[in-house]
């Protein structure tokens, strides 16, 4: 309880947290708002939005919409496939996808690939992005790479993203989910600009803790969440605070705290879902999603953030 009691003392603290929850063997143990945070609130969770895009792209594959992912990224792109002129990208396929190693590159590094991002327009920059290192040998973050897998799970179950979990995720959890950003052609983003509330963040991360079952139904593979929870790409992020050893899984993030390992969703401005497997505990924070603004200034608060998590994980007891 000093612990708990610390945190929630260094939190307010914090000039852009909005909330600060944590759930220990299934039950919320703590939880506060500041600033323009409410119970109610549906924040912008920013790229934690891509660990719910991992949880679509398994559940597809275990209701048959999706046979493998080693299934070829072009078959889905049938559109653009005849005006592809790098023959690498013939063999991305949806394990690069959704380890970020397909080889396209972060969209921060040029403002030319920024200006991409931001246009709305995605099926056509499969072609014009170009790749950075040969699919499958190199991490790379790219939102891009997540907007499509969230168009191939479109595609192939025939149903938006946000239909798709509001069927097979969020209904079945209780979980009302506010606005999820689209495209322009109506493909919700799957990089980003999902809504909810602290609260259903948690369950959400919960869920993964449980396997992937929620009130005695699977609704996630057991294996895909397994094989989420794992580090494909070591090294794929600098230290954070007293997070170290960052690495990347399915569209989950991994690192150690102290003698702790964890694994978490991330979303710029300091949103996290934070699973801490041996103590059976889900630490979220919300916060000022930074929308559109990428300075030093976002990511001042965004590590101030990060840091008041990963210090309080590491001060925890191992039992």
């Amino acid at each position: 309880p000093k612990l708990v009691a610390e945190l929630y003392h260094n939190a307010a603290d914090l000039e852009t947290l909005y909330g600060l929850l944590v759930v220990m063997n299934g039950q919320l143990i703590a939880e506060d708002y500041f600033h323009e945070g409410s119970v109610e609130q549906k924040a912008r969770l920013q790229s934690v939005t891509k660990s719910f895009t991992g949880a679509l792209v398994g559940i597809a594959l275990d209701r048959g919409c999706l046979s493998s992912v080693d299934q070829n990224m072009l078959d889905f792109f049938p559109d653009v496939a005849g005006q592809i002129t790098d023959p690498r990208k013939q063999q991305i396929t949806i394990r690069d996808m959704i380890q970020m190693r397909a080889g396209f590159p972060w969209e921060e590094s040029h403002p030319a690939l920024w200006e991409g991002l931001l246009s709305g327009r995605y099926v056509p920059l499969v072609e014009g992005f170009p790749l950075v290192t040969d699919p499958g040998t190199a991490f790379h973050y790219s939102n891009l790479t997540s907007n499509w897998l969230g168009i191939i799970v479109d595609r192939a179950c025939g149903m938006h993203l946000k239909e798709y979990a509001e069927d097979n995720l969020f209904q079945p959890m209780g979980i009302e989910a506010g606005e999820w950003g689209a495209d322009w052609d109506g493909h919700n983003n799957g990089c980003g600009d999902l809504h909810l509330t602290a609260r259903d963040a948690a369950k959400f991360g919960q869920l993964y803790l449980d396997g992937g079952e929620y009130e005695g139904n699977q609704l996630i593979p057991a294996d895909w969440v397994r094989d989420s929870l794992q580090t494909y790409s070591e090294g794929a992020w600098n230290n954070i605070g007293r997070f170290r050893d960052i690495g990347y899984g399915y569209h989950w993030w991994s690192a150690t705290a102290g003698d702790h390992q964890v694994y978490f969703a991330w979303g710029h401005g300091g949103q996290l879902i934070v699973l801490l497997d041996q103590l059976d505990m889900v630490v979220v924070t919300t916060a000022d999603p930074f929308h559109l603004q990428h300075d030093g200034q976002s990511w001042k608060h965004e590590k101030a953030t990060l840091s008041l998590v990963a210090e309080f994980i590491a001060s925890l007891p191992r039992e």
